[in-house]
This record gives C-alpha cells, sequence and structure tokens, in this order.
C-alpha cells in the first residue's frame, strides 16, 4: 500500500486533478438537487415537517453524522469503485435532503445575499487552507483527536440548546468555523497521507 504522498510525482497530479474534479462535480451536483427541491417546493415542505415537530432538529443532526459515516465508509472501501460512487452519490443526495430545510430559512428569512456570501466565504477558505496542506508539507492529521473531542463537546451543546431552548450565539459560530477550518486542513491531510493513488472518489 503506497500512500499518495510517497507515489510518483505524476500519480500524484493525477489523483489531486481526480480527486478534485469528483468533489467539484459532488458540490455541482448539490446546487441542482437543492435547485431543484426548491423549484418543486419540497424544502419549503421539508422546513415544515422540521419546525412543526418536536426536536426534529435533534433528528436532522443525527441523519447528517449517520450518512457522513455510512457514506464515508463505503466510499473509502479500496477495492470497489462501484461501491465508492454509490457511497458519494448517497451522500450528496442526503446532504442536499438535509440542508434543505436550513437552507430554506436563509432563503426565506434573512435577505438574499446571505446564501451567496456563506458559499463564496466557504469557496475562498477552502482554497486557501486547502493550499496551506498542500504546500506546506506538513501532516494535518495530527488533528483527528482534537476534531474528535471538539465535535462531541459542540454535539453536546447544540442537544442542550434544542432541549432547552437557548441560543448558542455568535462565539459557537465562530468555534465552528474554527472547527470547520481545522476539518479541512485534517481530511486534506488524510488524503495525501492516508489514501492511494486509486482512491480518488472516496
Amino acid at each position: 500500500m503506497v500512500a499518495v504522498i510517497d507515489a510518483a510525482p505524476s500519480a500524484r497530479a493525477e489523483f489531486i486533478r481526480k480527486t478534485y474534479s469528483h468533489l467539484a462535480g459532488a458540490i455541482a451536483g448539490f446546487v441542482v438537487l437543492e435547485w431543484i427541491l426548491f423549484q418543486l417546493g419540497i424544502a419549503q415542505l421539508l422546513f415544515g415537517l422540521v419546525a412543526s415537530v418536536s426536536y426534529a432538529w435533534l433528528g436532522v443532526l443525527a441523519g447528517f453524522g449517520l450518512l457522513g459515516w455510512l457514506a464515508r465508509g463505503m466510499a473509502s472501501k479500496a477495492d470497489d469503485q462501484n461501491l465508492q460512487y454509490f457511497g458519494l452519490g448517497l451522500y450528496v443526495i442526503g446532504e442536499a435532503l438535509i440542508f434543505a430545510p436550513l437552507l430554506y430559512i436563509a432563503a426565506a428569512y434573512s435577505d438574499a445575499t446571505v446564501i451567496p456570501t456563506a458559499a463564496i466565504l466557504t469557496l475562498v477558505m477552502f482554497a486557501g487552507l486547502t493550499t496551506i496542506a498542500f504546500t506546506t508539507g506538513k501532516d494535518f492529521t495530527f488533528l483527528g483527536g482534537v476534531l474528535k473531542i471538539s465535535g462531541f463537546v459542540a454535539l453536546g451543546l447544540i442537544i442542550c440548546s434544542i432541549i432547552f431552548g437557548f441560543t448558542l450565539g455568535l462565539v459557537f459560530s465562530a468555534a465552528m468555523i474554527a472547527f470547520a477550518s481545522a476539518a479541512i486542513l485534517y481530511d486534506t491531510s488524510k488524503v495525501m497521507y492516508h489514501y492511494q493513488s486509486h482512491q480518488y472518489v472516496a
């Protein structure tokens, strides 16, 4: 098993090209699915369902975690590319359904610049952090333990806020941005240091 970082430069470049082509395709698929869900009124329907059921946001949160675990497990199977594609497709469709009520709230209850601004800021942050992970040559997978602990703390706070009805506020939002930034560094390093050159779908 040869990690991408130890592969020949041409194989490594091909892996990076295929990986980010698949990422771009997955994001495009997500955007198209969200547009369809909004056009058909399904996003509003999902929002109404979540808003009308007690503790439904906990179900959304659980679905998000379960979907990520299941799809990541399928996509990381090195020996079956069909299963990798199925996992990626499942993740894109599931994420579109999970994010639909959240995006509906942003679209219906705030100004029209919120979603485009968030998309641009996310893209810039992702590009910058990915560049850092690639150009420094540092393996950021040491962040895995910190991310797990931080993730459980954040999950606990989110569950408590839903049960007890308090808002998490700006400090929590800033902490989640830092968490997402560390996750990008971790995942980018994991791709390079722990994946093989044929696992670009995962």
